[in-house]
């Protein structure tokens, strides 16, 4: 068993005050993978002054755009350098297939590319000149850093979610604390390894390994920290916004989703049946975007269902590193445990079962599922209306696009949504209507660093990546200026 069993705080590897570690499991076997260090407040508290000197009194803030963005290609050439091993390390840590994890590693990287860009541009557009009714003033906006974030990542895209956060942070010119997610800290910890040998500063990236009520909860709420970044359940996020609105931190929060694709009748079916699964089955459906709710026009709805379980047969099942695996086993007992009560719970309500819904002949370990298909799901049912955050699929039948488009808004989540139809007029109109911050037409998941990440309603507040998720790390500051050489005297008639 691998030992990653120290902290990164100011720019060195240390012991946690208490000594204490925990371990994580290899999703595949269930067999213990490596014995990890456990934070508590007070480690959280010396990071977070750590965190703070670097910004208070460090160079990082105040070093160039281009200087600060030469480090950040110095960190993404160190993840390509060490693609191959990384991506095996999330396979052990989170159970996805290799291929998949060998895209998200190479997605981080280009993550700390994108950043460096819009770093550099940082020197030439920090300040914009504000037109003023009255000459004798002169105006400029100006960008600044926040300060110290605070950054709270889940399990199920380890390392990219990392990037999404601490690669628009440090071009920003913050400095962080970073905490993965108990069950997946490994790649996170690399991290911290590959950003110090590529050459930054003591304290702008502090990496604390923990349990969520022993170093995120005393994180999100540390008074030295100026933002918060979330990305995990309403639940936590929630009580994150909570501990935030006592010192009005500035907060971005990626919540869940419960995901509507609307396929209309004239859509080729067998690029619909692809997209559906790609949907929902990709990282085995623990996915925030995951279109999990799949509502098909009624004229098309037999042929694709039949087509769907037909393909939902073939899915390969089984650990990550073995060549051809489609759907690995799911994060941990627990999420397996709540995917399996879900099932059931969908049982229970009168949908039909028209595949999967069981742990896959031949596997007596691991954390395996069948990919699993319902059908005339009810608008009122627990399954149609929760996220499940597994390989489960809920299908309708709708006759009309009103019928859909109410359907697919009749939710409190607001993340993502997909329409697919030939008629291309249609399909954007529909995507206008869907009140969502992400909308696919013709696909699903595809995910671009250069576009707009967030939701509506209860599925968040904010947007990550391109240049909205550089923005989260900003301040804007209004610098004016007298002009005139006359007395300002406005109380003189």
């Amino acid at each position: 068993m691998n030992t990653y069993d120290q902290l990164y705080i100011d720019g060195q590897w240390v012991a946690p005050v208490r000594g204490g570690t925990f371990e994580t499991l290899d999703p595949s076997s269930e067999q213990p993978l490596a014995r990890v260090a456990a934070a508590n407040a007070e480690d959280i508290d010396l990071a977070v002054r750590a965190a703070r000197r670097a910004f208070d009194e460090g160079p990082w803030p105040n070093m160039s755009g281009a200087a600060r963005a030469a480090v950040l290609r110095r960190i993404a050439q160190g993840i390509r350098a060490r693609q191959q091993e990384l991506a095996e390390l999330e396979v052990r840590d989170n159970g996805k297939p290799l291929p998949e994890a060998l895209w998200d590693i190479g997605d981080t990287a280009g993550c700390f590319d994108f950043y460096a860009d819009l770093a550099e541009d940082l020197d030439s557009h920090a300040e914009q000149p504000v037109a003023l009714a009255d000459e004798r003033f002169s105006s400029v906006a100006r960008k600044e850093p926040v300060g110290v974030a605070g950054a709270i990542i889940p399990w199920n895209f380890p390392m990219l979610m990392a990037a999404w956060k601490v690669a628009p942070a440090l071009a920003a010119g913050c400095s962080m604390v970073l905490k993965p997610s108990e069950l997946t800290p490994l790649t996170a910890l690399e991290l911290a390894g590959i950003a110090h040998e590529a050459g930054l500063p003591a304290g702008v990236l502090n990496l604390v390994s923990g349990l969520g009520p022993d170093a995120g909860a005393p994180l999100a709420e540390h008074p030295g920290i100026d933002k918060l970044a979330f990305t995990g359940s309403v639940p936590t996020g929630s009580r994150i916004m909570q501990a935030a609105a006592k010192d009005i931190k500035n907060i971005s929060l990626e919540l869940g989703g419960k995901s509507p694709f609307i396929v209309f009748a004239d859509s080729d079916i067998e690029a619909a049946v692809e997209w559906i699964m790609f949907g929902i089955f990709w990282n085995q459906g623990q996915v925030c975007s995951a279109t999990s709710r799949v509502l098909v026009q009624r004229e098309l709805y037999a042929p694709l269902l039949e087509r769907l379980r037909q393909e939902a047969g073939k899915v390969r099942i089984g650990n990550g590193m073995e060549e051809g695996v489609l759907l690995g086993p799911l994060v941990s007992q627990s999420q397996y445990d709540k995917v399996r009560e879900a099932i059931g719970r969908g049982r229970e309500e009168g949908a039909r079962l028209v595949h999967g819904g069981e742990r896959p002949a031949g596997f007596a370990k691991g954390f395996y599922l069948q990919p699993t298909i319902f059908a005339d799901v009810p608008e009122d049912s627990w399954i149609w209306n929760e996220e499940i955050f597994g390989p489960v699929v809920c299908l309708r039948p709708f006759d009309d696009e009103a019928e859909a488009l109410h359907a697919a808004n009749d939710s409190r989540f607001g993340l993502a949504a997909a329409v697919m139809s030939r008629d291309l007029p249609r399909a954007e109109r529909v995507a206008r209507k869907l009140r969502a911050g992400i909308v696919w037409i013709n696909c699903s998941q595809p995910t671009f660093t250069e576009a707009p990440w967030g939701g509506y309603k209860h599925s968040g507040i904010g947007r990550e990546l391109g240049e909205w998720g550089l923005n989260n790390y900003l301040e804007t500051k209004q610098i004016t200026r007298y002009d005139s050489e006359q007395p300002w005297a406005w109380y003189i008639k």
